[in-house]
């Protein structure tokens, strides 16, 4: 550990004034009011304790039996006297802290330090808002392994969870050391030393080689970068992997040092690299690692694991919205027993994706997490328990709401991340999701500020397919909600909408943007032809079976529009559109004459944020089909003191209705006497 930084903190240094502390980086220890307690001699005890103090939730006694009592013939026996050896450990007269709920068992932390648990709330807390002197007190509080020395023999879910654990927590140390190197001024001993730490965790993290390539430069230190390359390019080409990156990296640090280029002689005999970066990919990337996985499923054996995560990565491939490590890569990489971050860290991606698969009597449980590579922050995880009646139908429902989940979490936290940005400084991905942001407030000036960074983007990139597609939903938006004249901002949909298919006809984004602006111009066949092209070429585009449901629900068959609108909000639960979503399927349901329940979609619909004006609208039609007239009148009222020039008029010039919905829509109006 490097001075200054990492110095270990010694257990007796804890605060006398914490009540108690638990420290689970390095070895496990004890203190009360700063002074080290005498821990049991049982390793499963210690065990026990760690996994209770960083459980998300009270495990059931069942759950800590097979943990680490998967042999004994009395394993709750087992339990309940480590148990009891953990209670004058933890507990105090006044202050019992572990506790039994049931059949649950949790400890009550609210008054207890645990060291792991700190660094855990700062990661995903988000590490730039923290000041180098935070940092560098939580780089203290990561002083070793986790749980060091705590192997235990024939406990494989234990074994299991304590490497997962080691992972997540040396994938938090690179972030913490990589966020306090941003802090720090670059030519600086302590620079290099955290850089130094850095590489000794990541040896192969090609950031973190050309971070110290450029503080040597900066020092002028070049014989030292010269040696530190020379290094580095051995210790790349000896696995296979592709220095180019880190020699580029060192040529661009010292022509900016001293304005003369470097050569550098790699081994004419090194081998083929066997994994390789993108060279700044156009958009975020992704790898999706090997699912870990029970028997026969074990990775590369063929089984359901295997079979899930080659359907994740083909599904993400066939959105065009990430660029997807291929999937003999990250089997590769976990064939030589490579944690997720580290592995994304290797392939210089933005996000990687892992998980866990086991198969019980019956059901199939997925568990899959989401987390950014670089800030080892978790952007989302989620378990899948279904019944396991056929199981390749059950892995492709699972799929494809694995693949939707990730693609619109990327999006958010992609969107969250270049709002921190300064607007002139952002680059044609970033300008992109910042437009995103501005899209989906569904505001008149909103939708401007959209459209100028969807132009920007675009003016960056002209090839990027996708910022096309949104600058289409922007005009679709102008002529939809009536902000500017309808004639002109219909060509303009077509015309960018054009444009997005021109770039790249397989991405689901530019069939869905021509689909929308075919059914503004009133082509409605045609609009159902682009739209069944985009969830063709990727079933877990939820906007395309959204737009499905849109359309069908006014003029097509609105049974379909019902199921696909079901799609869509099950393929992306938590999406900015689910307003628009639930409208549809309302006003499906008015042509299936099931008025009571599009009211109720309709409410549900207008409760939504973001919900316009043509929902509210909805929401009036369909409470006064279903004779909830006070409801309906209410509705009507709003939207009078929100947009005092909305009427009749309005709500039938935005929507397509055939004559059969026309009709029911007329009656609901007639009824208002609107």
């Amino acid at each position: 550990m490097v001075a200054g930084v990492d110095a270990a903190m010694d257990s007796s240094a804890a605060e006398p004034s914490t009540p108690l502390a638990i420290r689970l980086m390095g070895p496990v220890a004890v203190l009360r009011r700063g002074k080290p307690q005498p821990l049991p001699a049982s390793r499963k005890v210690r065990a026990l304790l760690a996994y209770l103090a960083l459980a998300p939730a009270a495990p059931r006694r069942d759950q800590l039996c097979e943990l680490l009592w998967p042999v004994p013939d009395d394993p709750r026996a087992e339990l309940r006297g480590s148990l009891s050896k953990l209670r004058p450990l933890i507990d105090s007269p006044d202050r019992p802290r572990l506790l039994a709920e049931g059949d649950a068992v949790r400890l009550d932390l609210s008054d207890v330090e645990v060291d792991a648990r700190l660094v855990e709330r700062a990661v995903q807390g988000g590490l730039q808002g923290l000041s180098a002197a935070q940092l560098r007190e939580l780089l203290e509080r990561l002083r070793g392994d986790f749980l060091q020395g705590l192997e235990i023999d024939n406990c494989p879910q234990f074994g299991a969870w304590l490497v997962a654990q080691r992972r997540r927590f040396r994938a938090a140390h690179l972030a913490i050391l990589e966020a306090l190197v941003e802090r720090l001024a670059p030519d600086t001993e302590e620079t290099l030393a955290v850089l130094g730490h850095w590489l000794q965790i990541s040896p192969f993290d090609r950031h973190a080689h050309a971070r110290m390539l450029e503080a040597l430069a900066r020092r002028g230190a070049l014989r030292d970068g010269e040696e530190h390359l020379a290094a580095t390019v051995r210790s790349f080409e000896a696995e296979g992997l592709d220095p180019g990156l880190v020699v580029d990296a060192w040529r661009r640090a010292r022509e900016v040092a001293v304005g003369a280029p470097v050569h550098v002689e790699a081994s004419a005999a090194a081998p083929p690299p066997a994994v390789d970066a993108p060279a700044s990919p156009p958009r975020a990337s992704i790898a999706v690692m090997p699912f870990d996985a029970a028997g026969a499923d074990a990775p590369g054996q063929g089984g359901l694991a295997d079979a899930l995560v080659h359907d994740v990565i083909v599904g993400l491939a066939k959105l065009r919205a990430l660029f997807v490590i291929a999937q003999g890569t990250v089997f590769a990489l976990g064939g030589r027993g490579m944690g997720p971050e580290e592995a994304g860290r290797l392939l210089h991606v933005d996000y990687v994706a892992d998980g866990r698969l086991r198969r019980m009597p019956g059901r199939l449980a997925v568990w899959v997490e989401l987390v950014e590579v670089r800030s080892a922050r978790v952007v989302w995880s989620e378990e899948f328990d279904e019944p396991l009646d056929d199981a390749f139908a059950v892995l492709d429902a699972i799929g494809q709401r694995i693949v939707a989940a990730i693609d619109g979490e990327v999006e958010l936290a992609e969107r969250q991340r270049a709002l921190l940005k300064p607007p002139g400084s952002l680059d044609a991905w970033e300008s992109y999701h910042r437009g995103l942001w501005h899209m989906y407030r569904f505001r008149r000036d909103d939708n401007e500020r959209a459209r100028q960074f969807f132009e920007q983007a675009l003016g960056m990139d002209p090839t990027f397919a996708r910022a096309h597609a949104a600058l289409s939903f922007t005009h679709f938006q102008d002529a939809f909600q009536n902000w500017s004249e309808r004639a002109l901002a219909v060509r303009q949909a077509l015309d960018s909408a054009g444009r997005s298919i021109s770039t790249d006809d397989r991405d689901p984004a530019a069939h869905w943007a021509m689909g929308r602006a075919l059914w503004l111009n009133g082509d409605a066949a045609p609009s159902l032809e682009e739209l069944e092209s985009a969830v063709r070429l990727s079933p877990n585009f939820a906007m395309g079976h959204y737009s499905l449901a849109f359309v069908h629900s006014q003029s097509g068959d609105p049974a379909k529009a019902v199921q696909a609108s079901d799609q869509s909000r099950h393929l992306s639960p938590f999406d900015p559109m689910m307003f628009a979503m639930m409208g549809a399927r309302a006003m499906a349901l008015v042509r299936l004459g099931r008025y009571e329940e599009a009211a109720e979609w309709s409410l549900k619909a207008a409760a939504r944020p973001n919900a316009h004006v043509h929902i509210l609208g909805i929401a009036a039609h369909c409470l006064a089909l279903a004779g909830r007239l006070a409801e309906a009148r209410g509705f009507v009222q709003a939207i009078r003191r929100q947009h005092p020039g909305y009427g009749r008029a309005s709500f039938f010039a935005a929507f397509r209705f055939d004559d059969e919905a026309a009709a029911a829509f007329g009656q609901a109006a007639r009824t208002l006497g609107w």
